[in-house]
């Protein structure tokens, strides 16, 4: 992946011309790939700074690798089937979620420190207090706790997906999931209470 400079990063991509070379990737049109990286790079990135918001400094996982490990991931679909810009940002976003949390549980099996991976939910708490092998058991049973949720209410942990951790608006994860904003804003609130219990319990090691 050629990372364009800040220069050529607009901050916003045009809806129409991305969902253009989308539609032009999912026909096989492998060019438009090269086309469409200067235009959904400057998105990327910014998922990326929020999937990795409260890592430490040193952390070797920067914004820039998460970036181009998913682009990898995304350039390597087969068959891709991006139905527009919002999809194709929710399915990087539920990718880069994948990437931190498979390092957080390499890291936690190993048990080693200095660095491991955090999405904080509660953002009440501290990060830089916590030891490395805490925050990847955290990361680890957010995981898991979202799993449990995507087989009880596979909507509501989508909501999730796209709204707290993809990034996305209320309005336009409604609208990837064709639903009203008011039903979102509703059943995100549901799902976060549900989530935090959840992951309460993953992290003390409760069993189910």
């Amino acid at each position: 992946m050629n990372r364009p400079s800040e220069s050529e990063v607009p901050a916003v991509a045009p809806q129409g011309e991305v969902t253009q070379l989308l539609a032009a990737w999912r026909r096989g049109d492998r060019s438009a790939l090269d086309r469409l990286v200067p235009q959904v790079y400057g998105e990327l990135r910014r998922l990326a700074d929020r999937a990795l918001r409260g890592e430490r400094a040193a952390h070797t996982l920067q914004p820039t690798a998460l970036v181009h490990e998913a682009y990898l991931k995304l350039a390597g679909a087969k068959s891709p089937r991006w139905q527009d810009r919002l999809h194709f940002f929710a399915v990087a976003a539920q990718l880069m979620r994948r990437i931190l949390v498979d390092h957080a549980r390499a890291r936690k099996a190993a048990k080693r420190g200095g660095g491991a991976l955090l999405v904080p939910f509660d953002e009440e708490h501290d990060p830089v207090e916590r030891s490395a092998i805490e925050r990847a058991t955290e990361l680890v049973a957010l995981d898991d706790a979202l799993s449990a949720l995507g087989a009880l209410d596979p909507r509501k942990a989508r909501i999730l997906e796209l709204h707290h951790f993809g990034g996305l608006s209320i309005a336009e994860t409604a609208e990837v999931l064709e639903l009203s904003t008011s039903t979102i804003g509703l059943e995100a609130r549901l799902a976060r209470a549900w989530l935090l219990v959840e992951m309460g319990r993953g992290v003390r090691g409760d069993a189910p």
